[in-house]
């Protein structure tokens, strides 16, 4: 981000159609947590329990639920079906992406054969192959480097040192944070007298449109096939996507999650942290799976909330749980009973 549009009450309140309680001609510049904000900014408030530290916010405006009857003195509200997802929306206008001038920098390194579109933008050190082609808009950043026969569409913003392997395939509106690793071989290898022999790794990778993908992740090409990233699924940073994953659409996957090969995971499945998946396990639609799970081989996790290891329902988890913690109490009683046993079966001799 690069500056701040300013803007009015009344024009984020249709922005997200919100209704203005208060002086809606107050210039909001940008936005700002509840706690910090300060003249010209936006904070927003979802909760009841955050009342009182909206009153003592010196933010121009807050974005509060629909009939919250909240009263702040010299603060314009807008009130909103969602206060969240309208603090996303106004973010977004008010700081808009950074934006570049068409261009291919002097330093770049472009194949005769590759197609770039008269709108996009190269920057420093970029490496293009050959019968690559870059979309409408596209921004490539400094030292990327992009593969033989790589298609990225239009509007795609890629940050500094991405790798793009030969053959992979990006949709529109993608964005590819810092050193993301499209395309790698599989870990797949075949065991003879001598080691391991490497499995053929020739297929590709297809990333949809409107994807977002966190830095330093990896998405390894298929060895036959596909690896797919569905149409509007986000990807945390440090993931690692085995050969011929199937990701569906609108998937979100937190940080150091750890996904084997020729895995299933549906559209709009959520994912914690630190997850590991073993092989061809499938995640149905409507999972919710918790930080630091454990998922065997094969496994199907329907539809829920699962957690643990292996992975287990919540409520079954949080008895295990309740159990564990009730383990050291239960060996010392297990120790008194063991003596009382003891003391009656030698006053019975």
């Amino acid at each position: 981000m690069t500056h701040s549009n300013a803007l009015s009450v009344t024009e984020l309140a249709q922005l997200v159609g919100g209704e203005v309680i208060g002086n809606g001609s107050i210039t909001i510049e940008r936005i700002a947590n509840l706690e910090t904000a300060e003249a010209h900014e936006v904070a927003y408030v979802d909760n009841e329990k955050f009342f009182a530290a909206a009153r003592e916010s010196r933010a121009s405006c807050l974005l509060v639920p629909l009939g919250a009857q909240l009263e702040v003195a010299e603060t314009s509200l807008i009130e909103v079906k969602n206060p969240k997802l309208a603090f996303a929306v106004i973010g977004a206008a008010l700081h808009p992406a950074k934006q570049r001038e068409p261009q291919i920098h002097a330093t770049a390194s472009v194949a005769t054969t590759a197609d770039i579109a008269l709108t996009a933008y190269l920057g420093p050190n970029v490496c293009v192959g050959e019968f690559s082609s870059i979309g409408a808009g596209t921004r490539i950043e400094s030292g990327v480097v992009i593969g033989d026969n790589v298609s990225i569409g239009a509007g795609c913003v890629i940050h500094p040192n991405v790798v793009l392997y030969d053959g992979v395939s990006i949709r529109n509106n993608v964005i590819l944070h810092a050193a993301v690793c499209i395309g790698a071989d599989g870990f797949g290898y075949v065991r003879d007298n001598m080691g391991y022999h490497k499995f053929p790794q020739i297929g590709t990778v297809v990333i949809e449109d409107d994807v977002e993908i966190g830095a330093h992740t990896c998405i390894d090409r298929a060895a036959l096939g596909q690896t797919r990233i569905g149409r509007g699924t986000k990807l945390d940073n440090m993931v690692h996507v085995g050969h011929n994953c199937d990701i569906g659409e609108r998937v979100v996957i937190a940080a150091q999650t750890g996904i084997s090969g020729s895995v299933v995971i549906e559209d709009d499945a959520v994912i914690g942290g630190q997850v590991g998946f073993g092989d061809h396990t499938r995640v149905q639609k409507g999972a919710i799976i918790g930080s630091k799970a454990g998922i065997l081989p094969g496994k199907i996790v329907r539809p829920g909330v699962w957690w643990g290891i292996p992975i287990q329902p919540l409520d079954e988890y949080k008895r295990l749980n309740a159990h564990i913690g009730r383990l050291p109490r239960m060996r010392e009683e297990l120790k008194e009973l063991r003596q009382k046993v003891k003391e009656l079966e030698e006053r019975f001799k």
